[in-house]
């Protein structure tokens, strides 16, 4: 998605130095997979060993002057996220922005998910339903292939912010996959306010829980 496959990771002084995916270096990103010596290599690592690594990930990176450390984590509740989150809490993280699918198998692995924020007192930013409708691109009417509201009910149940749905976009999955700028490339898409309102809510609670 960023175009920063078989980007190499060099050490300095303050420690990794991360792979910035633009010109302006603007973002930075930094993966296990520039650590391995080939993309089909499996990660087959036990719980300490991977759990090290997520602390080094946080404290040995020289990340530099930051506006937003953004952590994408697979599904679930394990030791990778508690290790993560007790990483990060010296640094008093913003909180987790949880993404659902509109289903009931996905919206019951995000409300445990919830259960897991409030347990280790990790404040929960928002959710976010994804694949939330299909709209046609040639009659811009839109099927729920997957229901609708999931999220939205969840988020009212628990007591936490509804952030917005995001539709299925064939143009935002082939901008993904081609590392495009989607934002740029297809602002007549139906996805677009969806992103751009979510963001806006994001940024507009950092100040406030920052303060």
């Amino acid at each position: 998605m960023l175009r920063a496959q078989g980007r190499a990771v060099h050490q300095c002084d303050s420690g990794w130095v991360p792979v910035f995916v633009d010109q302006e270096q603007s973002i930075s990103l930094m993966s296990v997979g520039f650590l391995l010596e080939s993309p089909d290599e499996a990660v087959v690592w036990r719980g300490p060993k991977k759990n090290a690594l997520i602390k080094q990930f946080v404290a040995d990176v020289a990340w530099g002057q930051l506006d937003y450390l953004v952590v994408d984590t697979p599904p679930g509740t394990s030791d990778e996220h508690m290790a993560a989150v007790e990483a990060l809490r010296p640094y008093s993280p913003l909180g987790a922005l949880v993404v659902t699918t509109p289903q009931a198998v996905s919206v019951g692995d995000v409300r445990r998910e919830l259960t897991f924020c409030r347990k280790t007192g990790l404040q929960v930013v928002g959710v976010v339903e994804n694949m939330s409708g299909f709209v046609c691109p040639h009659c811009a009417e839109c099927t729920n292939v997957f229901s609708r509201g999931g999220g939205e009910v969840l988020a009212s149940l628990a007591g936490v912010p509804f952030l917005g749905s995001v539709p299925l976009d064939p143009e935002l999955t082939r901008s993904l996959e081609e590392g495009q700028d989607f934002i740029r490339d297809f602002p007549k898409s139906p996805a677009f306010p969806a992103l751009f309102s979510i963001a806006q809510k994001v940024m507009s609670e950092a100040p406030a829980r920052l303060s």
